[in-house]
């Protein structure tokens, strides 16, 4: 009797043609690859801007000086001023602005920097006098090598060392060839729209004629708040400082004008020197009614001006921005700390623009005004 076999049952598995990750696996991989896709397209075009600073630094300056001076071009370009012509005005203004707020930053930290140092070193001394604090010692070690480096950096400057021209040779090509190319960037600002169309293939013009459009208006927006911002703190603050006859009152004004690009940190910075100033020079009482009137413009700052000035520039969180800063410390130093905000609201009205235009339809579309 022929016996009949049975056919056998296939090995449980997953079927013909099935993926072998979950769909949430392969989401999370697909993000990663794009995470490392970014992050190593950015650690290569920030190694090619401080191997390259040279040419990137006045580069980025033009650009911020593009942005704060806009306004100005386009006004004289109304009038029917030349585009050559508006654009040449344009910088002498900003020859004659700059060179004469920094004459007046300039000379009033030289005329009262030693002051300014010696206080905070006394400030030191008070504190470490009255509540035993050994913070106090390095907060005095601090001032003394800051009196010293200013000293042997003036020193160096009037004996002609060569490290200290060719530091201000540089300095000099810097600001010349940046005022060359906001020059240009102003006088052919109209092209651009033209150029991203002839560089970028086809459609794609648009969309990044879209991002410049958004990233230039940060950077615009955030370049004349905050310079309004800051002249308006430092008035407030050196009105202050002379009512209270705090010595050093324009230098430590022009101290918190200049900390003013440094957002957050800038500010708590030159006030602590204001507080140590006047706590040494004036006494405890004086000092808390110089915290108090610097606390009372930072509220002024963070209530009023900031929603009024830069209320269609792009937000950014308190933690982001000190973030950003540390970044840009960490690469160039204090340029890159001035650099840094400007930057990072660039790069957030690029990602804004993107998000308007590719985001995904369950999302409401974030229109201009919104992102802004």
């Amino acid at each position: 009797m022929q016996t009949t076999r049975e056919p056998q049952e296939p090995a449980a598995g997953p079927p013909r043609g099935a993926p072998l990750l979950p769909e949430g696996a392969r989401r999370t991989a697909a993000w990663c690859t794009v995470a490392l896709l970014v992050t190593g397209v950015a650690a290569v075009g920030i190694w090619l801007c401080v191997v390259f600073k040279s040419a990137v630094t006045p580069v980025l300056l033009a650009l911020l000086g593009t942005a704060l001076l806009a306004p100005v071009f386009e006004w004289l370009n109304r009038r029917k001023v030349p585009r050559a012509l508006a654009a040449a005005l344009t910088c002498v203004a900003l020859i004659a602005v700059v060179g004469g707020a920094g004459y007046i930053v300039v000379k009033a930290l030289i005329d009262t920097g030693d002051q300014i140092v010696d206080s905070v070193q006394d400030a030191g001394d008070w504190i470490r006098a009255h509540f035993g604090l050994s913070g106090a010692d390095d907060l005095g070690n601090v001032a003394d090598n800051a009196k010293d480096l200013l000293s042997k950096w003036g020193s160096s400057l009037a004996g002609g060392v060569l490290t200290g021209l060719s530091v201000i040779g540089s300095l000099l090509a810097t600001s010349v060839l940046a005022l060359l190319l906001t020059f240009f960037f102003l006088k052919d600002s109209n092209r651009a729209a033209g150029l991203a169309h002839a560089v970028a293939p086809r459609a794609a013009g648009e969309v990044i004629e879209a991002m410049g459009r958004r990233a230039f208006e940060a950077i615009s927006g955030f370049m004349r708040g905050t310079t309004f911002i800051a002249l308006i703190d430092a008035l407030c603050i050196t009105i202050g400082l002379l009512i209270l006859r705090v010595p050093g009152a324009v230098g430590l004004g022009a101290l918190v004008f200049v900390g003013a690009y440094i957002p957050y940190l800038g500010a708590t910075i030159s006030g602590a020197v204001a507080v140590l100033v006047a706590l040494a020079d004036r006494g405890f009482v004086i000092a808390l009614w110089t915290l108090g009137v610097i606390l009372a413009v930072q509220q002024l700052e963070g209530h009023i001006l900031q929603p009024m000035i830069q209320s269609r520039t792009v937000q950014m969180h308190p933690a982001l921005v000190m973030l950003a800063i540390a970044a840009g410390a960490s690469v160039a130093g204090i340029l890159g700390m001035l650099l840094a905000v400007p930057l990072t609201a660039a790069a957030f009205g690029i990602i804004g623009e993107l998000k308007g235009r590719y985001g995904s339809p369950s999302e409401p579309a974030v229109s201009r005004e919104t992102a802004d």
